[in-house]
C-alpha cells in the first residue's frame, strides 16, 4: 500500500475544519453538549489517525 501525503491545501483545509469544530464548542454554554462536541471531536481526530 502506497502512504499518501496531503498537499498544503489540504493540510489547510482540515486545520480549518478542526478550528471550527473547537470554537463552536467552546462556545456551548450546556456544558454537556459541550462534552459531546469535544468528543466528537477527538473520535474524528482518532479515526483519522488510523486511516
Amino acid at each position: 500500500m502506497v502512504d499518501m501525503g496531503m498537499t498544503d491545501k489540504q493540510f489547510n483545509g482540515f486545520v480549518r475544519f478542526l478550528l471550527d469544530a473547537l470554537k463552536e464548542a467552546k462556545e456551548e454554554k450546556e456544558d454537556d453538549k459541550k462534552d459531546e462536541k469535544i468528543s466528537k471531536i477527538i473520535d474524528n481526530l482518532q479515526k483519522t489517525l488510523e486511516d
